[in-house]
């Protein structure tokens, strides 16, 4: 079979709600990176033959098709088309799967997978909320749905609760693994670590560069101090993914594209799961993903160098972490989402850009990424160092 390979990884740094991204129309915010994945490569726009773009809250400034308005906004030109993929937090995951299968198809040989969210001015949940608030049906989950499951909906807080009941992490571990991801997302910015995935962005007064979420200061005391979601439970806004503004993208070829192009790649998609389990708990699911992905791939948890697994909620990543018998020091060690943020339809290039930056200035070879998404669904990706 045909291989699909990286040559190009970048994201925005993300910005906090209503913070330095906030004047950004989110379609710009993504032409930033289509404009910065094409200069940086190299290679002639026009054979950009697809944009897979990621994006959840598809409402208001997102609606419309965001990945056709994005190349509109961008320097490539009209002739390129785009596809606008929901996901949910695995949108722009799937974009890269969606990409890699394309090249690995021999359907095409050129294509941008990304993603992007601004959650200040699409704020979460506002493509079900809006409809509600103006008498406009009765939500996403009909009764037959209800009654299946016997739930009125589906809670990603909920299931981060759930989770934490069943594997029986405290809050203080939580709280504990909060605090890890914001002193090492800490550490990766003081020594540079982010430098070749980051793209500068202007905005008044300067330009943006870091991360914004990352509380440089934080403490157990400070991090437990915030108030729980519900009464009794475990879960805080201190140890669960922070809302985030941003937009992120790779550039996925073929090796046929590699010579015609004279591209160098970064990393070679290895291989490429998706599965789907319970929705009540939701977010436990990349733990059968990535069991099967390492099956299929005909490898074992000890053979992948480092992972990325989305800390939607400290929880996710703990529980993964036990299941696989993971090395814990191979995990997210440029912090997560609890630090870093979370910016929905972006997070899944977002996490591929910090992943193939990492393997490439550490010299290791393999590298997973894995992420809960709405519904129970979770992606796995395998990639293997090429730089």
């Amino acid at each position: 079979m045909a291989e699909a390979y990286i040559v190009e990884a970048i994201r925005t740094a993300g910005g906090r709600r209503g913070g330095a991204l906030k004047d950004w129309h989110p379609a710009d915010l993504a032409a930033l990176v289509l404009d910065a994945l094409v200069e940086r490569s190299g290679i002639d726009p026009a054979a950009i033959e697809d944009v897979i773009m990621g994006c959840v809250g598809q409402a208001g400034e997102q609606s419309f098709h965001v990945g056709r308005n994005a190349v509109l906004a961008s320097k490539l030109p009209v002739s390129v088309p785009a596809v606008t993929i929901d996901r949910q937090c695995g949108s722009s995951q799937q974009a890269i799967q969606f990409a890699a299968q394309a090249v690995m198809s021999g359907t095409q040989d050129v294509v941008i997978a990304s993603g992007v969210e601004s959650m200040t001015r699409v704020p979460m949940g506002l493509p079900f909320t809006l409809p509600m608030q103006h008498g406009i049906g009765t939500g996403p989950f009909s009764k037959r749905i209800q009654e299946r499951f016997g739930v009125p909906m589906f809670s990603q807080f909920i299931g981060a609760e759930m989770i934490a009941e069943k594997y029986g992490f405290s809050r203080d571990e939580l709280d504990a693994f909060a605090l890890s991801s914001h002193q090492k997302a800490a550490r990766a910015t003081q020594c540079g670590a982010f430098a070749d995935e980051i793209i500068p962005i202007e905005i008044e007064g300067g330009e943006h560069r870091s991360d914004e979420g990352i509380r440089y200061d934080a403490t157990l005391e400070s991090i437990g101090s915030v108030k729980l979601l519900q009464e009794g439970g475990r879960i805080s806004a201190a140890n669960a993914s922070q809302i985030c503004d941003g937009a992120s993208g790779v550039l996925v070829v073929s090796e046929r594209a590699l010579k015609q192009h004279g591209l160098t790649p970064l990393a070679r998609i290895h291989n490429l799961t998706v599965t789907a389990g319970d929705p009540v708990i939701m977010l436990e699911e990349p733990i059968p993903a990535t069991r099967r992905a390492l099956d299929r791939a005909g490898m074992k948890i000890g053979d992948i160098d480092l992972y990325e697994v989305n800390e939607a909620f400290a929880p996710v990543p703990l529980a993964w972490l036990r299941e696989l018998s993971a090395d814990s020091d191979r995990l997210n060690v440029h912090g997560g989402a609890i630090a870093l943020g979370h910016p929905l339809g972006a997070s899944g290039t977002k996490l591929m850009a910090t992943l193939v930056h990492a393997l490439k200035k550490s010299r290791l070879r393999y590298g997973l990424q894995t992420m809960c998404e709405g519904g129970g669904i979770a992606n796995v990706t395998i990639i293997e160092n090429l730089a």
